[in-house]
């Protein structure tokens, strides 16, 4: 008789793949309330078309390789890449904009290594750098916030109108976003830029700041919830702290912005807590982790003050996917029960 050989110690709970991708499908709530109040309600259509074609391009995938669909549908990992996707790309983008997106998000960026678990790169941000290179000014097409002007936000017929004819069948008010004019900014000082544009609202950004607050209410949620543990999302923050703290300069026309700004600016949280802590393509150990958050924010400073792209939360997540194993074989904790060879042992001393 053949017994299995697993190891101790054995633990059983109610945390299965589909009810954690549950509670992060239910976290991104406040925070896609919160983009839909300020930037019109883009941010659903965008949603809702990119978990349908998640779905059908999942079902596609899983056929072809003759797997069972309720089984590995019922996962929802697919509807969190459509999801995180969706709310990363500008409110109401065009249908064929969002299919690009998701289908490679689902059938390259996944299921090309072999589907959910075997990814080393977190989908929905392949699928979004791929379309930022591929079309620059459709993923920069972003809506003027409330508030920046006299009017209001597309409403839900105008948001379909965008997703199904694109945006020029909106008559719709488009501005920079605060990180892409504090990038263009050659020689006004930070606060003649704030006076002068509308848009930088109080500290980050008119809707921007409010955004980041709910997606940190999602994260805190989903931290008490122990769907993942503070080492990545803590670790990032306080680094793009330090590195925003020590090249600030208020008088200064080259500075690249006070650490509220660039806490609270962009998709900073949202990339915190719903990007860099998915579990599949970080760090395992906790110090692993401490280091790969750590170094996302570093990079996503270096990125936003001097690369190309203004924001830089999914390049910054790649990168450091690359990095994730080594630092997994470099991190690992001890075996239980095993102690460090002295240094000396072995060697007749």
């Amino acid at each position: 008789m053949a017994l299995l050989k697993i190891t101790s110690p054995h633990a059983h709970g109610p945390m299965s793949t589909a009810r954690v991708m549950q509670l992060v499908m239910l976290a991104t709530v406040p925070g896609v309330i919160t983009l839909s109040y300020f930037f019109g309600l883009g941010v659903i259509s965008n949603i809702i078309f990119a978990c349908i074609v998640a779905l059908l391009a999942e079902s596609l995938v899983l056929i072809l390789r003759k797997k069972p669909l309720q089984f590995y549908l019922g996962d929802c990992s697919a509807l969190v890449t459509a999801i995180l996707l969706g709310i990363a790309m500008p409110p109401g983008s065009p249908w064929w904009l969002i299919m690009v997106g998701v289908g490679f998000a689902i059938l390259i960026a996944k299921h090309i290594y072999g589907g959910m678990g075997y990814n080393p790169f977190n989908p929905a941000m392949v699928g979004y750098v791929v379309l930022l290179i591929s079309y620059p000014l459709e993923m920069t097409h972003w809506a003027a916030p409330l508030g920046s002007f006299e009017g209001s936000t597309p409403g839900l017929i105008d948001a379909f109108s965008a997703l199904l004819f694109g945006h020029e069948s909106v008559d719709a008010v488009t501005m920079a976003t605060p990180l892409d004019l504090l990038k263009q900014n050659n020689s006004l000082l930070i606060d003649d830029l704030w006076l002068q544009n509308p848009q930088f609202g109080r500290w980050a950004g008119l809707g921007w700041e409010w955004a980041n607050l709910a997606f940190l209410a999602g994260g805190l949620f989903l931290l008490s919830q122990r769907v993942f543990t503070w080492h990545a999302p803590i670790s990032m923050l306080i680094s793009l702290t330090i590195m925003s703290l020590f090249f600030y300069d208020n008088g200064s026309s080259a500075s690249g912005g006070s650490p509220l700004f660039h806490l609270l600016s962009g998709a900073t949280m949202f990339g915190a807590f719903f990007i860099v802590t998915d579990p599949v393509t970080s760090a395992v150990s906790n110090k692993g982790r401490i280091i790969y958050g750590a170094s996302i924010g570093v990079l996503l400073y270096l990125i936003r003050s001097w690369g190309n792209y203004p924001d830089a939360i999914a390049f910054s997540v790649l990168l450091m996917n690359f990095a994730a194993p080594l630092l997994d074989y470099y991190t690992q904790p001890r075996t239980y029960g095993h102690q460090k060879k002295a240094r000396n042992e072995g060697d007749g001393k």
